[in-house]
């Protein structure tokens, strides 16, 4: 389950949070020649950040800048074109920069400032902008923002999201222009998961306007505002909702349904978009930080699918069970021990767990993160549609704690041994974590805060299932069979993502290969599936990271043998923040030299006290 990117980041980088700078930070200042590059360079960080969020409005108010609150992205192509070009006039002004005058750390700046640049341009050249929805995020879904990702406490807040209610209108137009334009150029949605999404669009065509997402601030509004004021308010949204937002949302749905459609490819592979082949090898390198290749990702799936098979079979053979093994898998699919009925019961065993491992932590970690996190379902509007569960960064601001987000959608399919290694994954020690440490760290230029490398985020996330049961959360055969599952699904991702945008694997072999090797219901297996059809790349991610954790970590086992301290090296993964996977494993092999050489220094002698 990914970190939930923002509406206009979710395939690019810029979606989530970051930590501060390591040791690298404190480096000897320059000469004079090289303060005036750093100058140059960090005056270009601060000025591109606020271009970015300028033209990206929602991600500004989901990090906690409120000052474009009031404000929808310009969607319209020419300002997609404008974009573009500031991102090529941005790498220009960076030229000019001399790299060799900057401190070891903002050469990483310089480099990964660079990346970023270079990939969101080559993003625009395969025209990602024509897909600007689907079935996991988009226009349909961005009301529930004022209740997951906006505060409302001043009277300002209420007026701001105001402003947004009443100037819907166009955002949806240029978004309606981008698709259309879509259909014409052969950058669509595929029909199987498009069709997931005119529920998604219905469900924002109220005929009353306080049962709209878009109104829910209002309902309960601050009592710092005062009783006259809060009821003009609440009559404008109500009319905002009324005669804006609603016949936006019919215009959307009228387009979607008669035009869109109607119109969107059969296929479901990458390969056949325009220069579809190239935009998926693109893709691979985009999701994994790697330069490795569609058949590379796919051959190590296979491998690892094999490998994890055999810890599989071991685990069942440890409860007891006399059958095969998928004669077990149809077990856990059926049994009702294995599933909650109740909702509520569900979402009490996730809190549950996370309570539980909570106090575990210390024993893993130097250093821990103040801010808090809880547990809290995902909106019934869109629970259908989307993960099993996913997370949400606390804004720098303060005011929103990291929130891990549960399906609680027919809990009958949602299985109680899933419950630890998922809490370990979205919650603590995994993203909870991870991204609560980097609201608290301002170190790092604030791209670099707010970037998010997937192959980085989902590995460590990954990381932490195993790392789970190092802490003894998986305390049954069920449960540990459950993070086997997980392992499993990872592995598979790589075979059945790489099969189906590249090697023409059909969406039923891709449901087949998941339900013949892992214990995931098939309410799950179905939405995971579209979820790899309309997201293509993203599910590598997460085992081409963690297995490039996992060997990090044996190396500094292997190097420092006695003197390898866990906490000392989860604390120097996270140091940096999110990180391609080349700059990190040049990090840690930096902090593993400065650990052997503590290592081997003699212990200084003890001086003789008085008594």
């Amino acid at each position: 389950m990914p970190f939930r990117p923002s509406l206009r980041a979710a395939t690019s980088l810029s979606i989530a949070f970051l930590l501060t700078a390591g040791p690298r930070a404190f480096a000897i200042p320059p000469a004079s020649s090289a303060v005036a590059q750093t100058a140059k360079l960090h005056a270009l960080f601060k000025s591109d950040w606020n271009r970015q969020l300028r033209e990206d409005p929602l991600s500004a108010s989901d990090y906690g800048d409120k000052r474009f609150n009031a404000l929808w992205p310009d969607e319209s192509l020419s300002a997609v074109q404008r974009e573009n070009e500031e991102d090529k006039r941005v790498l220009s002004e960076l030229a000019k920069i001399n790299r060799g005058d900057l401190s070891p750390q903002d050469k990483i700046n310089y480099d990964l400032f660079k990346w970023q640049h270079q990939d969101s341009i080559e993003s625009y050249d395969f025209h990602e902008y024509l897909i600007p929805l689907n079935q996991l995020w988009g226009i349909q879904t961005v009301g529930d923002m004022s209740t997951q990702s906006l505060t409302f406490s001043t009277l300002k807040d209420y007026q701001d999201w105001l402003k947004r209610l009443e100037t819907f209108g166009p955002y949806m137009d240029q978004t309606i222009a981008l698709m259309r334009l879509g259909l014409k150029e052969g950058y669509t949605l595929p029909r199987v998961v498009a069709e997931r999404i005119p529920p998604q669009i219905k469900d924002n065509i109220v005929s009353d306007p306080t049962k709209s997402p878009f109104y829910a601030p209002f309902k309960d509004i601050s009592p710092s505002i005062d009783a006259k004021t809060a009821a003009r308010l609440r009559q404008e949204a109500a009319q905002a909702v009324s005669q804006v937002v609603v016949p936006a949302y019919q215009r959307l749905d009228d387009f979607f349904t008669k035009t869109y459609l109607p119109g969107c490819r059969t296929s479901i592979a990458a390969r056949d978009l325009p220069d579809g082949k190239a935009y998926y090898a693109y893709l691979v390198r985009h999701f994994t930080t790697t330069d490795m290749t569609p058949a590379q990702v796919r051959a190590l799936g296979l491998k690892k699918m094999a490998e994890i098979k055999k810890q599989m079979l071991a685990v069942i053979k440890q409860t007891g069970f006399k059958g095969s093994f998928h004669d077990f898998l149809h077990y856990l699919r059926t049994d009702p021990r294995f599933y909650y009925t109740n909702p509520d019961d569900l979402l009490e065993a996730y809190r549950a767990q996370g309570k539980a491992i909570d106090p575990l932590l210390v024993k893993e970690f130097g250093h821990l993160p103040d801010i808090p996190w809880g547990i809290e379902p995902i909106p019934a509007d869109q629970a259908p549609n989307t993960y099993t569960a996913y997370s949400q960064g606390p804004s720098t601001d303060g005011t929103r704690a990291a929130i891990m987000s549960v399906n609680l959608y027919k809990p009958e399919t949602r299985p109680k041994y899933e419950i630890p290694v998922l809490t370990c994954h979205e919650g603590r020690p995994g993203h909870a974590l991870q991204l609560s440490l980097a609201a608290e760290m301002t170190g790092l230029p604030k791209f670099r805060r707010f970037s998010y490398y997937n192959a980085y985020g989902e590995g460590w996330a990954v990381y932490c299932e195993t790392l789970c049961g190092e802490m003894g959360v998986y305390d049954t055969p069920y449960k540990k069979f459950g993070e086997l599952s997980y392992q499993m699904w990872r592995a598979a991702r790589l075979v059945a993502d790489t099969g189906i945008h590249y090697y023409g694997m059909s969406r039923q072999d891709a449901v087949k290969l998941l339900r013949e090797n892992t214990a995931l219901s098939n309410e799950n297996i179905n939405a995971e599936v579209d979820r790899y059809i309309a997201w293509p790349g993203q599910a590598l991610s997460y085992m081409i990271g963690e297995i490039d954790i996992q060997n990090l970590r044996a190396q500094a086992e292997k190097k420092l043998g006695p003197k390898f301290d866990v906490r000392a090296f989860h604390d120097a993964v996270l140091a940096n923040g999110s990180l391609p996977l080349k700059v990190l494993n040049a990090e840690m092999a930096d902090w593993l030299a400065r650990q052997k050489r503590l290592a081997q220094s003699p212990a200084p002698a003890m001086k003789a006290s008085a008594l």
